[in-house]
């Protein structure tokens, strides 16, 4: 084993630790934040409660994708989108142990986190929680919650990596 593999291994599975943390926290945020909009707050389904402009909470159950996308009203596709999520994030799992960058291995925490934090909504109640509310922004149409912010941004995160010059092997 050259020296250049025996430094990059245990690098990599530092960033791969830093990558599952990163996802850990993200879906602890998700949980308890949609635990206190059911069960504290117990805020009314498509009621709006007033936070400071322009963010207010209107609770939802979104039944598709991130965003509201491709709505999945059967239980079938329920079950096939808990499959499909747990998944991904297995595979980006798998991809994290390979990473030794800082971006990458952000961006892949906060998108596992976040698929994983809404598989949970949708093994649990058959929909995924949703209350992030900025509408009144008059850009952003769409209610979400912080799986859904964890994804956004990982995934952002990932392709600013990939814009990034690669430097040329020594």
């Amino acid at each position: 084993m050259t020296d250049a593999v025996k430094t990059a291994q245990p690098a990599s599975a530092l960033w791969a630790a830093r990558a599952y943390a990163i996802a850990a926290v993200v879906v602890v945020l998700d949980q308890l934040s949609k635990y206190w909009i059911l069960s504290v707050v117990r805020l009314p389904e498509r009621e709006t409660m007033e936070v400071i402009w322009p963010l207010q909470f209107t609770r939802i159950w979104n039944e598709g994708v991130s965003f509201g996308l491709l709505q999945a009203q059967h239980d079938v596709v329920r079950w096939g989108l808990v499959v499909f999520s747990i998944g991904v994030a297995t595979l980006l799992a798998f991809w994290a142990r390979s990473q030794t960058r800082l971006l990458p291995a952000l961006g892949l925490g906060l998108v596992i986190g976040g698929a994983v934090g809404n598989a949970i909504d949708r093994a649990r109640f058959g929909a995924v929680v949703d209350f992030i509310d900025v509408q009144r922004l008059g850009f952003f149409p769409w209610i979400f919650n912080i799986a859904d912010s964890g994804i956004t941004i990982g995934v952002i995160l990932l392709l600013l990596d990939s814009l990034r010059p690669q430097r040329p092997a020594a």
